[in-house]
């Protein structure tokens, strides 16, 4: 996690029960990051990727050779916690590797949760258990934080990856908008484009305040780390339209303090 960024705000005001579980899923997503961003070789990626989700069977059989998976499966909880959404999240890692795109808009929240929201539950389920309903209500809590997260995500890199063939937003939604491959990798985004993202910026906001209202205040305390991740979230979304982190910022260090202590004082 480099200092300063959204993750980073986010481990060091979580929870007591929630720091481990959340430094061993951050250091994963680092990692399948680092394979899925374009400037990595895409043949690498796939060989690195494919050991990757070895390596979670591995952690859902309780023998993992990876040092990152082995301290996970060192915590209290991990023999009562399921790792599946993590192979999950790397046969998501795989398809965006290749190249494969999301076909329709409905195609999204599916293929974001997996990237994300599915590992983040597994965080949350390796730092204490809950009820069924809590369970449900935080589900749908990091699925908006998921998608939300891939858009914004979205917004920033879709130059970069359209030059290496890979298109992130659905396809029924760039031909609805008139949009072609042109487009997304030219220097300027023309008209057409400009509108797309503007609106992509208006459903990431609304996904990031769901995530924020739909957390349950018994569980704000505890999940404080999501709620900072909402609130630094739209932050970065409204004053740059992408959350790429560009250094320190003291007004996300307040955000983030000033989220967490509200959340752990139940205001």
């Amino acid at each position: 996690m480099p200092p300063a960024t959204a993750r980073y705000w986010s481990w060091l005001f979580a929870s007591r029960d929630c720091r481990d579980p959340l430094l061993g899923i951050y250091a994963l997503l680092a990692e399948w990051r680092a394979l899925m961003d374009p400037g990595t070789d895409a043949a690498v990626a796939r060989l690195k990727l494919a050991w990757w989700r070895e390596e979670m069977g591995r952690l859902s059989t309780a023998s993992p050779v990876h040092p990152i998976s082995r301290f996970l499966a060192d915590l209290p909880r991990a023999a009562a916690t399921e790792f599946a959404p993590l192979a999950s999240a790397v046969d998501a890692a795989v398809r965006q590797v290749a190249g494969v795109p999301l076909e329709r808009g409905a195609q999204l929240p599916e293929h974001s949760a997996a990237l994300r929201a599915g590992p983040l539950m597994v965080a949350a389920r390796l730092a204490g258990e809950r009820s069924r309903e809590a369970e449900e209500a935080v589900c749908a809590c990091t699925a908006a934080l998921a998608a939300a997260e891939y858009l914004t995500a979205a917004i920033g890199d879709y130059r970069r990856d359209a030059r290496a063939g890979r298109v992130l937003f659905p396809v029924d939604e760039l031909l609805g908008a008139g949009i072609e491959h042109a487009d997304l990798a030219a220097a300027e985004p023309p008209p057409r484009l400009q509108s797309y993202l503007q609106e992509l910026r208006r459903r990431a906001a609304q996904l990031f305040g769901a995530a924020a209202a739909g957390l349950p205040r018994p569980q704000r305390a505890q999940l404080r780390h999501l709620l900072v991740l909402a609130a630094l979230g739209a932050k970065h979304l409204n004053i740059r339209g992408a959350a790429a982190d560009t250094g320190f910022r003291l007004q996300d260090l307040r955000l983030a303090w000033s989220t967490a202590r509200r959340a752990a004082r139940q205001d």
